[in-house]
């Protein structure tokens, strides 16, 4: 359980430092980013191990890169869901660079 509670509390930081980007424009209240932090780091504790199971050999074979395009996929489905405000690819982009540098760091397998 306080695994879990730290992973919803990754997600809720790596989002807010996501949302200083110059081109991300954060308009909503601290309320909805919390909730999109919070589903992140659910998220991030239980599905995305799954997904890095079933995409192995294709993180294999790009000697880890798509680990990059897994990370996008499931910040744009947060954005879609609850942010949307992640306005262009270059954008996200660069918040799935942040937030995998944030997650190296502060969660540790």
């Amino acid at each position: 359980m306080a695994k879990l509670l730290y992973y919803i509390f990754v997600g809720i930081l790596v989002i807010w430092v996501a949302t200083n980007i110059p081109d991300v424009d954060f308009k909503g209240d601290y309320q909805s980013l919390a909730i999109a932090g919070a589903i992140l780091g659910v998220i991030n504790f239980a599905i995305k191990p799954v997904l890095k199971i079933i995409t192995y050999p294709l993180r294999v074979i790009t000697f880890g890169l798509f680990s990059l395009v897994l990370n996008m996929a499931i910040l744009w489905t947060v954005d879609v869901l609850f942010l949307d405000k992640i306005f262009n690819l270059w954008t996200l982009f660069l918040a799935t660079i942040i937030i995998s540098i944030l997650n190296l760091f502060l969660i540790r397998k």
